[in-house]
């Protein structure tokens, strides 16, 4: 079964799997006092959330049932989001050397400070203090790209095809305001899902447990793409950067998108 979700409406719902439910109902905004706090979301037994819509006076009201897979994945996420990035753990230092060797399988790495980590777009030697925005998981992202797309990765970080400008975006810090405005989309900080947009990924997240880490890739290309078309320079990073954004909402909303690799623009990975 699949959603019916486009561009202009969310009206036409219908049930995603089996084992989770997802139901419509319309009211006018004059029907209840509920209305006055349509858009935010409400909690219907356990793990049932509902997100409203105003569309033409109308109130749009999509609730979404988790199921137990979706809850658990999600937790998971949520905690991977709330882990600081820590030079001083052995674990967190082994990821920085994992990344480097994946990113540099020829090249030894001398230190986990030194400037040869400039080379991959870190602004200093020490690509720790980069970390602050989006924490670990933004490590774990670079990582699992390295590793997963690395004809793609290498090809970004290298900065090969097209028309590059002058002053180009630094790689590795690129990749960590990615993580940052991915987390802000999809809103995952929130106690419940407030956006369609979010309630969709829950759905992909519960087929795919990396759902996050290959939507980051996706954005990653998508970034790219949309610099290179517009000829951008690294002042304008943060307007290609919301464009990126804008771009996924359109692409997860789309008909019949019901994975990240659904995606129009997945097709960009290799």
């Amino acid at each position: 079964m699949s959603v019916v979700r486009t561009q202009r409406s969310f009206a036409e719902i219908r049930i995603l799997s089996p084992s989770s439910s997802i139901n419509r109902c319309s009211h006018h905004a004059s029907a209840s006092s509920d209305d006055a706090t349509c858009g935010t979301p409400t909690w219907i037994g356990k793990g049932l959330t509902c997100v409203c819509f105003k569309r033409k006076g109308t109130y749009k009201r999509i609730c979404i049932n988790l199921t137990p897979r979706q809850e658990d994945r999600l937790k998971r996420l949520k905690h991977r989001m709330k882990v600081y990035f820590d030079a001083s753990r052995p674990d967190h230092q082994e990821a920085l050397r994992a990344l480097w060797s994946a990113t540099y399988p020829d090249q030894r790495l001398r230190g986990l400070i030194s400037d040869q980590w400039k080379e991959m777009g870190w602004q200093g030697k020490d690509p720790s203090t980069d970390f602050r925005g989006a924490g670990f998981i933004s490590l774990e992202n670079l990582l699992f790209f390295a590793k997963t797309f690395s004809t793609s990765f290498q090809r970004l970080l290298k900065k090969q095809g097209g028309t590059r400008a002058a002053w180009e975006y630094p790689f590795a810090v690129a990749g960590v305001n990615i993580t940052f405005m991915i987390m802000q989309m999809l809103d995952l900080e929130a106690s419940t899902p407030r956006t369609f947009v979010t309630s969709i990924f829950l759905q992909m997240l519960s087929e795919n447990e990396w759902a996050f880490d290959l939507l980051y890739c996706l954005a990653f290309m998508v970034m790219d793409k949309q610099w290179l078309e517009r000829n951008a320079s690294y002042m304008e990073f943060n307007d290609v950067l919301k464009s990126t954004r804008a771009q996924l909402e359109r692409e997860l909303l789309m008909d019949d998108v019901l994975r990240i690799e659904d995606m129009p623009s997945y097709s960009l990975l290799c």
